[in-house]
């Protein structure tokens, strides 16, 4: 199978993470047989500095001809003082839009061997498995007008959606859910807001289709405490945009590190993009330490949802979980009676086991 994935580095540790997954991918393309060719371009601050420009025409172009996208992170301070077309996280907003990046999957599950630096309780977070399924198009990020008027004393923001947006975010938590343990939580603001309520009449003509799936609604705000106080009760999430926006940012540290969690932009046909929950944290960028094991999983992803790589991706899983069975971490983690190790050696630990271990291993994931 011949591949072209195409590798947007960005800022801070992104670059350091992405070697990781390259390295990684380039382990799975010997064991299987596969032909993975790599091209890199500028996204974010690194692509102002470059280009004056977050994303660039020639970024925008190779990702539309790609098999699917890796992405590193994007942002820092050195950039923050710019003005708002200039700054970094408008390359991460463009690139979805540009792609038609619609469904942002970021699944979040705790690692046994991690479940004590979890904020919460362990017996709160033990068994918690959950995928929260979010629009990633429509909505207040992207409506408009959006504006300062009145000469700068008043602003408007616009939230809007269409039927299809909605349908289409809808039918693939759904399919998510038939996945997994069959249970959707809708979650929206329907006793305030009228998109929400369009929202949960398009879920509830949706469940009709998939008569297999259990599905509840829940107000964000109670959705927000329940994934505080009852995490392991929820299976998928489907959310509209800055909802989603922030239930994955809170979801995401009920595990203790933000390191551990992958997460997939998926299009209705086309190319995927892929990338660490985490940011570019520009403090440590350069100094060795970044955990690899996001970008990692996100690779995984890929190659399960663009790829159509099954068995591939769950040997990748396999190796990230019997690494950090073994107490392997970076210096974000805490783990007990554990061994710390660098980004190259964590790497290292998780492509030997690649290239070390069975196809069968794969079940172990």
């Amino acid at each position: 199978m011949e591949k072209k994935i195409v590798l947007l580095p960005g800022d801070g540790i992104g670059p350091e993470v992405m070697d990781a997954a390259k390295r990684v991918l380039d382990a799975i393309a010997v064991q299987w047989n596969h032909s993975f060719s790599f091209e890199s371009h500028d996204i974010g601050g690194i692509a102002v500095d470059n280009h004056n420009t977050p994303l660039p025409d020639q970024t925008i172009n190779a990702c539309k001809q790609a098999d699917a996208v890796l992405l590193g992170a994007v942002g820092g301070p050195k950039w923050d003082q710019l003005p708002s077309h200039l700054r970094p996280e408008k390359g991460l907003l463009g690139i979805r839009k540009a792609l038609d990046l619609f469904a942002n999957l970021r699944p979040v599950k705790g690692f046994e061997k991690l479940l004590h630096a979890s904020p919460l309780k362990e017996e709160v977070i033990n068994g918690s498995d959950l995928l929260i399924v979010r629009e990633l198009t429509g909505g207040l990020y992207f409506g408009t007008p959006s504006e300062r008027t009145d000469n700068g004393n008043a602003v408007v923001d616009t939230l809007t959606y269409t039927k299809r947006e909605i349908e289409r975010i809808v039918d693939k938590a759904f399919q998510s859910a038939q996945l997994r343990r069959k249970h959707l939580t809708s979650v929206d603001k329907a006793n305030v807001l009228e998109s929400s309520k369009l929202w949960r009449e398009i879920v509830e003509e949706k469940k009709a289709s998939y008569p297999d799936v259990t599905v509840e609604h829940v107000l964000v705000d109670a959705a927000a405490m329940k994934l505080i106080t009852n995490p392991s009760q929820f299976d998928v999430i489907v959310t509209e945009n800055m909802f989603g926006d922030i239930l994955s940012d809170e979801a995401s540290v009920l595990t203790g590190s933000l390191g551990m969690l992958p997460s997939a932009s998926l299009s209705e046909s086309g190319v995927g993009l892929y990338e660490p929950a985490h940011g570019s944290a520009p403090d440590i960028a350069g100094l060795g330490i970044a955990n690899p094991i996001a970008m990692i999983l996100s690779t995984a992803l890929m190659l399960r949802y663009s790829l159509q790589l099954e068995e591939e991706a769950k040997m990748i899983e396999a190796a990230v979980i019997s690494i950090v069975d073994q107490g392997y971490h970076t210096a974000d983690l805490q783990v007990q009676n554990g061994t710390k190790v660098n980004t190259l050696e964590l790497t290292d630990l998780i492509v030997n086991y690649i290239n070390t271990n069975e196809v069968h291993a794969i079940n172990k994931a």
